[in-house]
């Protein structure tokens, strides 16, 4: 298999995987069950009617939890260690037969990937709990599974764009950490400093 067919699918169904696990393992289960698409053997592992039904109803269950408020961060909150995990599965899935020093790297990279992309749905959909009304928290939900599905089903169709979509959006991941912790460690200086006030000499 072509090198950027292997790491656009790589990468693209371990960022799927991190923000919904389960349909992107129901798409892998079904597209190697009818032959969506001509895949390498080492697909067929997923493959298998307990893989594809257990998928197919934690997707349906996590669709109606995901778009509860405050439900859906304990929801996350759960899938903290599930999804990188599953991306990391997934990942050296995607690689078929290699040696074990190249199925750890690549394990280490889909869990990365993953870990990345659950962490981003989950502060943003902590953020959007705040709100008093629902329907900014059923949007992102929305979105989210249109673009896990989307992702994965591109990452099928067509790795390269898929490896492109990928870098674009963990490079947009990346910028928006770091505008989390700028910004928490200015709010963390204004603290500090009204915590503290220093005396006045001219009141003492």
């Amino acid at each position: 298999m072509d090198i950027l067919t292997t790491l656009g699918r790589t990468l693209g169904f371990s960022l799927a995987a991190g923000v919904n696990l389960y349909a992107t393992v129901a798409i892998l289960g079904l597209a190697a069950r009818y032959g969506w698409v001509a895949l390498p053997e080492q697909f067929q592992i997923f493959n298998n009617d307990i893989v594809i039904i257990a998928a197919v109803v934690m997707y349906v269950v996590e669709f109606f939890a995901d778009k509860i408020p405050y439900f859906d961060s304990l929801w996350d909150a759960i899938h903290t260690a599930i999804r990188p995990i599953g991306g990391a599965m997934i990942a050296v899935a995607t690689i078929g037969d290699a040696s074990p020093t190249m199925q750890g790297l690549v394990a280490l990279l889909g869990g990365a990937v993953a870990a990345s992309s659950h962490l981003t749905k989950t502060s943003t959909r902590a953020a959007a709990n705040t709100s008093p009304e629902p329907f900014s928290n059923w949007i992102l939900s929305l979105g989210e599974d249109v673009f896990a599905v989307g992702l994965g089903y591109i990452a099928l169709t067509h790795p390269v764009l898929a490896l492109a979509i990928a870098v674009v959006v963990l490079g947009l991941i990346a910028v928006f950490a770091v505008v989390i912790v700028r910004t928490v460690r200015r709010w963390f200086a204004r603290s500090n400093r009204r915590t503290y006030e220093p005396p006045n000499p001219r009141t003492t």
